[in-house]
């Protein structure tokens, strides 16, 4: 897998990118992450890549002329599965979608930043506009940073025991369930006995049956 991300701040990922599974699966080539500056595709003298919205108003909006000009070197180069955009007002992002798109081969993830991009990327160069909450951030960076993370993970190779991620939360459509390790018994907080058993099937059943629990008490939107 690759994925480009355009952004007007590519530092912000250099300590995320090399730590952890993220770094692993970068050395092991099963991923490609490359970082793009917006401002490389600026015909500014200074580099100006945001201007003032027409129409007035607060706050500053990127240019279309040099995003335009980054996705069209980087589509001459390959062919890409989804140019995605991160805005507040874009569809939610779930596991689904991060299993689905930890399938496809090339991914380019625009962030914005100011009050966003011109509408006409929107309306013309992208495929998916996402968001990870309703919430709204300074800028697109750690939204690219977090959906990058849950996307990687799920690519075979990357995890130690592959069937880790199966077992993640809503990839059932239901929260996982309580876990526990060593020491069995400790400040007289106990594990539950059964996880000590060695019967895996009660095992499993118990935690079937504590990740139901778990989701109706926590997330019972999840059930409809």
């Amino acid at each position: 897998m690759r994925i480009d991300i355009l952004s007007l701040f590519p530092a912000v990922f250099t300590g995320f990118l090399s730590e952890s599974i993220l770094a692993r699966a970068q050395k092991n080539d099963l991923v490609k992450i490359n970082i793009i500056d917006y401002r490389e595709f600026s015909n500014s003298k200074h580099l100006k890549v945001d201007d003032y919205p027409f129409g007035g108003g607060a706050g500053m909006v990127m240019m279309l002329e040099p995003i335009d000009r980054c996705i069209e070197a980087l589509k001459k180069l390959r062919k890409y599965d989804a140019i995605i955009y991160l805005t507040p007002d874009g569809e939610k992002f779930n596991q689904k979608k991060a299993n689905h798109f930890s399938t496809l081969e090339n991914i380019i993830i625009l962030c914005g930043h100011y009050k966003g991009v011109d509408q006409r990327v929107r309306d013309h160069l992208i495929s998916q506009e996402l968001s990870i909450g309703d919430f709204v951030l300074s800028g697109g960076e750690l939204a690219a940073a977090i959906l990058c993370d849950s996307i990687i993970r799920l690519i075979p190779g990357v995890l130690g025991d592959e069937s880790s991620a199966l077992t993640d939360s809503f990839q059932d459509g239901l929260l996982a369930p309580p876990i526990y390790t060593r020491p069995a018994e400790y400040k007289g907080w106990e594990v539950p006995r059964i996880l000590i058993s060695g019967n895996t099937p009660k095992v499993n059943e118990w935690r079937d049956e504590k990740s139901l629990e778990r989701t109706k008490k926590l997330r019972p939107d999840l059930l409809k």
